[in-house]
Order: C-alpha cells, then sequence, then structure tokens
C-alpha cells in the first residue's frame, strides 16, 4: 500500500498545484524525483513530527491541502495536541497517512507500535477514518481524500485481503448473509474473517471506512434477526467502535463481542502472524471465539 501511495501522489502532486505532501523522513527519499519538480510542495520537515502536523495546518489555511505521512506512532500518538490545536481547532483540513499501525513492525518494538491511533482519533470530531483493505481500495480512498478540505485519516496497513471489497468507503458491504448474527470486518482483517465464518450461518459485513460510523446499515442488518448477537473484528485496539455499535443499536436488544488488538503489551514481538494468533485475529482464533459467543 505505501509504495503505491507514494506514486498516486507523486501523480496528484503534478496534476493540482493546490496540493502539498510533507514528510518526517520517513519514506521522504520516495519522492525525490517529484520533489525536484515541485520543491515548495513537496516538504521534508526531518524527525519533528509535531512540526509535521503543525505545518500542514498552516499550508491548509493558506488554501492548499496537505498530505501527512509517517508511520502510526509518530503521526497521531506523538504530536496529537498539534492534531488536536493546529488541524482540530483551527478549522484546518488534511489528509493524514499512516503506515505500520498495530503491529505491522512487530520486530520494531514497542516505539513502532500503534493499536490505539483509530481510538484516538476517534476522540476528535469531524474525521474520516479509512482503513482500506487492499492496496485499489487505498487508492481511491487517497484520490477522494485530496478532492475535500476534510479532515482524514487514511491507515494503510503491510498486510491486505486477495482482493478489494469495497470502493472509497461508503457503508458496510455485504460479504456473506446469514441469521445467527452479524460479524462486522474491518480492513486487512476482512479475509480472516471470512475464513473463521465459513460455514456458519451470520452475515458479514466489511467497512473499510469506520469514521463516520454507518451506523444505519449496521441496524438494518441486525433488526432483521431474532437474537441479534453482533461481532466487531477491528485491526486495532479491541472494542474501539463498540460506542458506535451501541449507539446504533440504541433501542434494539443486542449482545456484542468486541475483537481487536488487546490492551496487554506483548514484549516478546516476534512476527505480525505471531502477533495475529497472540490476539486471536488469525482464522483458528476469530473462529473460535466467534462460534463460542453465538452457542452462549
Amino acid at each position: 500500500m505505501r509504495q503505491r501511495f507514494t506514486e498516486v501522489t507523486a501523480e496528484l502532486i503534478d496534476a493540482n498545484p493546490h496540493l502539498a505532501v510533507l514528510t518526517a523522513d520517513l519514506t521522504a527519499k520516495a519522492f525525490d524525483e517529484v520533489r525536484a519538480r515541485h520543491p515548495d510542495r513537496v516538504i521534508n520537515v526531518g524527525i519533528r513530527e509535531q512540526l509535521l502536523i503543525s505545518v500542514a495546518g498552516g499550508l491548509a489555511l493558506a488554501g492548499v491541502r496537505p498530505i501527512a505521512h509517517s508511520f502510526a506512532p509518530f503521526l497521531v500518538e506523538r504530536p496529537f495536541e498539534q492534531i488536536k490545536l493546529d488541524l482540530n481547532h483551527q478549522g484546518a483540513g488534511a489528509v493524514l497517512v499512516s503506515a505500520g499501525g498495530s503491529y505491522d513492525i512487530a520486530n520494531g518494538g514497542r516505539s513502532h507500535q500503534s493499536p490505539g491511533d483509530v481510538a484516538l482519533l476517534s476522540t476528535l470530531p469531524d474525521w474520516t477514518i479509512d482503513v482500506p483493505g487492499h492496496t485499489d481500495e487505498a487508492e481511491a480512498q487517497l484520490r477522494k481524500a485530496v478532492t475535500t478540505d476534510n479532515l482524514v485519516y487514511l491507515r494503510l496497513s503491510n498486510r491486505e485481503n486477495k482482493r478489494a471489497y469495497a470502493g472509497a468507503g461508503d457503508g458496510f458491504t455485504p460479504l456473506r448473509t446469514g441469521r445467527r448474527g452479524v460479524v462486522l470486518a474491518v480492513g486487512p482483517l476482512a479475509d480472516n474473517v471470512l475464513a473463521a465464518t465459513e460455514g456458519l450461518d451470520v452475515t458479514v459485513l466489511y467497512a473499510n471506512r469506520i469514521r463516520p460510523f454507518a451506523g444505519k446499515a449496521l441496524r438494518a442488518c441486525a433488526a432483521e434477526l431474532e437474537d441479534p448477537a453482533i461481532v466487531l473484528v477491528e485491526p486495532y485496539l479491541a472494542g474501539t467502535s463498540a460506542s458506535e455499535v451501541t449507539t446504533a443499536l440504541r433501542g434494539l436488544r443486542h449482545r456484542m463481542l468486541s475483537l481487536g488488538v488487546a490492551r496487554e503489551e506483548l514484549r516478546h514481538y516476534g512476527s505480525t502472524r505471531q502477533h495475529d494468533i497472540a490476539h486471536g485475529l488469525d482464522a483458528a482464533g476469530l473462529r473460535r471465539n466467534v462460534v463460542a459467543f453465538l452457542n452462549e
């Protein structure tokens, strides 16, 4: 996804004189060629992520559409105060594009892990949060994001599904229908969810945009079930969208299971697959939890 991001961004910079891309050293070299053509709109601020966001806010106030890019812990967690003040408070729009969220760079240690980025950003209003599950989805979401003046967070991943299941992201896409429950699969975990629910009588909905939350679509599915059982599967902190589900189903009797990255830190960093297994997000772990929940 990151390679496609750099290619498409370079194309967009060439085509749009009101677009700029900012880096904090990470991926900066990939923009060398386009920087040579547009040195005033391809800016590397060095390892200064707080400045990265502040400059993005300033450019937005000057009429430029900024794209700011870094790893998720450096793009969201480290400069969160600047996001709150220099973007939200100033009414300045920007496109923040992260990579390596959760444990995509597991062996990089805790400093390179950010399972709480979506939860943290969700504390602020007006953010569109895209979690693409395929490179084609990420490209469509990036192209759409630069056409607006909104606040957009595009969360790229090192992993992806075998194919794109949705476009730029409007609502939830049904991947399977059933009567015993609804499993909402977010972004790159869709293939694991489909494998985990093979043969189970459940509806699987796919989301590559989690904010705004498509609550009406979820409610419509849940309302058709005799005993609505909702399983939320997110590739970041477990329960990040639980309150959105509760709000969407207000007044409708239901029960919910939230699956995702656990709060406990795993200090034997290992590989991404090992983290999947440890957090129960591999197909076997997901199936075990979904079946147990349906049978409660």
